[in-house]
C-alpha cells in the first residue's frame, strides 16, 4: 500500500492533483485546504497518501501531514461518513481546529463543512469525543467543563454564567472557555457575576 509520495506537481483538478513521481503521473484526491496549500506546477511536494482498494479501482487521498490523514481515518469510522463527507469536513476545518471542536462539543463548527447536516454533525461530536483530546492540547479540564455544560451538570453559577455569555453572541464552547479559564482565577465558590466578569475579560484578550 502506497502511505507517502514525494514527487513535483503537473497539474490540477477540481479535487485532485497529479503528482509526478519518477515520470509516473498519480491522481491523488485532496481536500480544498490541502490543495490550496501545495505549490504550483514544476515544484516539489510531499504527500501522506491513504490507499483505497477497491474491486473496480485504486483511489488515492492525499494530506500535508499524517495528522490529517489519521483524522480522514477517524471521521469514516462515524456512520454516515465517507470519504467525501471526511475531505469535506478536513476542507472547512484544520485538524487542531476539528480536534477542539469535537473535544469541545462545538457541533456549529462541523456544520460548516458543506454536506455535512445537523445529524451527521452531532454523530461526529457523540462517537469521536474521546479520541478527540488525543490530538488537541487543550486543557482536560476545559473539555470537562464543556461536557458538564452541555449536560447541565456544571455548578449553578457555571451554568448561568455561560449562558450569559452565549446570549451576549457568543458560541456556548467560546463562552464554556471563557468561564473555564476564569473558574481558575476566581478562587472558592465564585458567584454567576464575577465569572460573567472575568469571563468577559478573557473573551476580550
Amino acid at each position: 500500500m502506497i502511505g507517502k509520495l514525494r514527487g513535483v506537481i503537473d497539474s490540477y483538478g477540481e479535487d485532485h492533483v497529479i503528482l509526478d513521481v519518477g515520470g509516473v503521473g498519480y491522481m491523488v484526491h485532496c481536500s480544498s485546504r490541502t490543495l490550496q496549500a501545495l505549490p504550483s506546477p514544476g515544484e516539489a511536494a510531499v504527500l501522506s497518501i491513504e490507499t483505497y482498494v477497491r474491486e473496480d479501482q485504486i483511489k488515492l487521498f492525499g494530506f500535508q501531514s499524517d495528522i490529517e490523514r489519521e483524522w480522514f481515518r477517524l471521521l469514516q469510522t462515524v456512520q454516515g461518513v465517507g470519504a467525501r463527507v471526511a475531505l469535506s469536513v478536513l476542507s472547512a476545518l484544520k485538524p487542531t481546529e476539528l480536534a477542539e471542536a469535537v473535544a469541545l462539543g462545538d457541533k456549529a463548527a462541523i456544520r460548516r463543512a458543506p454536506g455535512v447536516g445537523p445529524r451527521v454533525a452531532d454523530r461526529i461530536v457523540v462517537e469521536l469525543k474521546e479520541k478527540a483530546p488525543a490530538f488537541t492540547a487543550l486543557d482536560p479540564a476545559l473539555v470537562h467543563l464543556s461536557g458538564a455544560v452541555a449536560e447541565k451538570t456544571a455548578p449553578r453559577p457555571v451554568l448561568d454564567a455561560v449562558s450569559a455569555l452565549v446570549n451576549l453572541g457568543y458560541s456556548q464552547p467560546q463562552a464554556a472557555a471563557a468561564v473555564a479559564a476564569a473558574q481558575r482565577g476566581a478562587g472558592d465558590d465564585p458567584d454567576t457575576a464575577q465569572l460573567i466578569r472575568l469571563g468577559l475579560k478573557e473573551l476580550s484578550k
